[in-house]
């Protein structure tokens, strides 16, 4: 802060981009199901391996039906997490004089707001908003960036009453 900011100014608009870190681990298990899933698929299908032999034990029948049926859970699952990922990267917080909310969505109005838990501010960077019937929106600082300045203008927007 600069000597003529004074500690009162709040932002009129705030947008918050996401973070990277949640879409890196989605991206990590997406690889890692589709890797796994395309190596038994091409081992079962594509080498023949692992064929059922007629008198099979305990690890025969579940290395078999690992490589022949695991390729039909981990790739769609795998693509799956892989939609999650780029979906998260995707998501923008808006919040302006009219309300907050995710780019393409209607935002909410600041007067359907009816209280706030800050108790998780500090220590782990998460405020959630409650607004209509026991409806909330988190804002977490793990996803989205620039939240310091968010959480200025959700507390100048919030009545006194409602700051917990």
């Amino acid at each position: 802060m600069t000597d003529q900011q004074a500690p009162t100014d709040v932002p009129t608009q705030v947008t918050c981009l996401p973070t990277k870190d949640p879409a890196v681990r989605y991206f990590i298990f997406a690889g890692m199901l589709l890797g796994f899933g395309l190596w038994c698929a091409i081992d079962a299908y594509g080498k023949g391996k692992y064929q059922l032999p007629p008198d099979p034990g305990i690890n025969e029948k579940a290395t078999h039906y690992l490589n022949h049926y695991g390729p039909f859970v981990m790739i769609p699952a795998g693509l799956v997490f892989a939609g999650i990922a780029v979906r998260s990267l995707r998501r923008k917080l808006q919040a302006d004089q009219e309300g907050i909310g995710y780019a393409g969505k209607a935002k909410i109005p600041w007067d359907k707001f009816t209280g706030m838990d800050s108790s998780k501010l500090a220590d782990k960077g998460i405020l959630k908003l409650l607004y209509g019937d026991g409806d909330e929106l988190v804002l977490d600082s793990w996803k989205l960036k620039n939240l310091k300045e968010l959480v200025r203008l959700v507390e100048a927007k919030a009545p006194p009453d409602q700051q917990a």
